[in-house]
């Protein structure tokens, strides 16, 4: 359909107000739209190359969780490009580059893509579709966009062992076949994404209520898989007998655990902790822990601990 000039600010706002109540068709359209200007706008800041494709890709995740975030519908292109010109800033701090033009910040209420999903009514396609990725570059994926302490590529790259190129390697892929899955799956039925990060919420708190009374191994019986194994590093520790025997340790030497922030999928589970180390010995462990939850059968299956050097942003 062909838009007259001084038509597209109405047509803007109608779709971005569709986009913004969950109609997808209408966010594809937009992103369509204006590919062409938020291309230009990578171009004139990254010259050619592979990196214009990836900060586009980039954007097109950024408006799939943010559009609810755009305050003037009709001003939708602007927001467009700029969140493809803070993208490019990204790109040029990571390689040292020096910037052309100076960049806006976006527009923040302190929201985290988590919190903005869990009010977006198109949260639970959006789920549905990173479910269909493959396990290899979903879990860098979720940690560079719904976690909250391990995001950057050093730290995804630290917790996945694998080297940062991978990383690298492995969100574009994820970005790509974001895309196609969120188009597949557009139409089909979504688990409700509130209540199973809910109860993920309560089960973290349960799980380490329990530990404190003495009753992780009913909690292992119950909720893991009977060959559940520990790693840390991407290297396996051990199984039951290990994850039962670090956690006594712990709290042994008086360390306590406190859930901050939790992302619930129905294959992976990320529940990130503040550790609180006794006053008499405040270095006993790092500062914070991510327990990476990979689930079979609805079972607790792998579970990656990866300590960070500070806890991530409490919710």
């Amino acid at each position: 359909m062909s838009v007259l000039p001084g038509d597209a600010g109405p047509l803007d706002a109608a779709l971005t107000l569709a986009a913004q109540a969950g109609d997808v068709s209408a966010l594809a359209r937009l992103l369509e739209r204006h590919r062409p200007g938020m291309r230009a706008v990578a171009l004139s800041l990254l010259g050619p190359g592979p990196d214009v494709d990836d900060v586009l890709q980039e954007a097109a995740l950024v408006a799939l969780r943010r559009i609810v975030d755009v305050r003037d519908p009709q001003a939708v292109g602007p927001w467009l490009r700029m969140v493809v010109r803070n993208n490019c800033r990204t790109v040029l701090r990571a390689s040292h580059r020096v910037e052309p033009v100076e960049s806006l910040p976006l527009p923040s209420d302190g929201a985290t893509p988590e919190q903005v999903l869990e009010t977006h009514a198109m949260r639970d396609w959006i789920w549905e579709a990173v479910e269909a990725l493959s396990p290899t570059v979903r879990l860098p994926l979720v940690l560079r966009y719904f976690s909250t302490g391990i995001t950057s590529y050093q730290q995804i790259a630290e917790a996945c062992a694998i080297p940062v190129r991978t990383v690298r390697s492995r969100l574009n892929q994820a970005r790509e076949a974001l895309t196609r899955a969120l188009a597949a799956t557009a139409a089909t039925a979504h688990d409700d994404t509130v209540r199973r990060t809910e109860n993920s919420w309560h089960e973290a708190h349960e799980t380490l209520a329990a530990a404190e009374r003495g009753e992780f191994g009913k909690v292992l019986k119950d909720r893991y898989s009977p060959g559940v194994t520990l790693l840390a590093g991407g290297e396996r520790l051990g199984g039951a007998e290990l994850l039962l025997a670090g956690m006594e340790s712990d709290l042994a030497a008086g360390v306590r655990q406190r859930p901050l922030h939790v992302v619930a999928g129905r294959s992976l589970v990320v529940w990130e902790m503040e550790l609180i180390n006794p006053p008499g010995d405040p270095d006993h462990c790092p500062p914070g822990v991510a327990w990476i939850i990979s689930l079979n059968g609805g079972r607790f299956d792998r579970v990656s601990l990866h300590h960070t050097a500070r806890p991530p942003a409490a919710l």
